[in-house]
């Protein structure tokens, strides 16, 4: 589905501004990939069902797609909501053929997607310099020593900076979940 992430933006973006034949193009070529990702978890008889309770549950909340945002992982969520419903529903347990195993173990792009935007917001409230400092110390693993060698800080500074940026990103964390209570 991702590579007609575009397209699907697009009328969805139209359709939220009121195009009408832009929400039925859209509702038409998500309805057929949603019944492939379906139907391979839990059969053609249900997988109809669930199609259509994601397009009632994607329409029922449109107005909370994010235009800035992609939209298949949007959908994806609500798809993989609804089956996991399903599958609580019919006390189910998901049964692959071996044959299918790979595709288990291939990653969740939407999730990984959705993971990255969020430490980027989240980094982006710090100083561009701690910033940096927590990247490549926590996220691309690099050590002390080398991230003090990149930057020409001492191994020190780099410690200090990378606890204070951590510092800061809880404290703007906690102060945004006491804003949400």
């Amino acid at each position: 589905m991702i590579a007609e992430e575009t397209q699907y933006r697009a009328w969805m973006i139209a359709a939220l501004a009121g195009d009408g034949a832009a929400y039925r193009m859209l509702l038409a070529a998500l309805g057929s990939h949603l019944r492939a990702y379906y139907g391979r978890r839990v059969g053609p008889a249900d997988a109809e069902d669930l199609v259509q309770e994601t397009l009632i549950a994607m329409h029922t909340r449109r107005a909370t797609y994010d235009t800035s945002q992609p939209f298949t992982a949007w959908v994806y969520g609500i798809a993989r909501y609804k089956l996991i419903d399903e599958y609580r529903r019919s006390k189910r347990r998901a049964a692959v053929p071996l044959d299918d195993a790979p595709e288990l173990f291939a990653r969740d792009e939407a999730e990984a997607a959705g993971a990255k935007r969020d430490v980027n917001k989240l980094l982006a409230t710090l100083p561009k310099a701690r910033a940096d400092l927590v990247r490549k110390a926590k996220l691309e693993g690099f050590s002390t020593q080398e991230v003090a060698a990149q930057t020409g800080m001492s191994e020190s500074a780099v410690k200090v900076g990378v606890h204070r940026a951590l510092k800061t990103l809880r404290n703007n964390l906690e102060e945004g979940d006491d804003e949400n209570r």
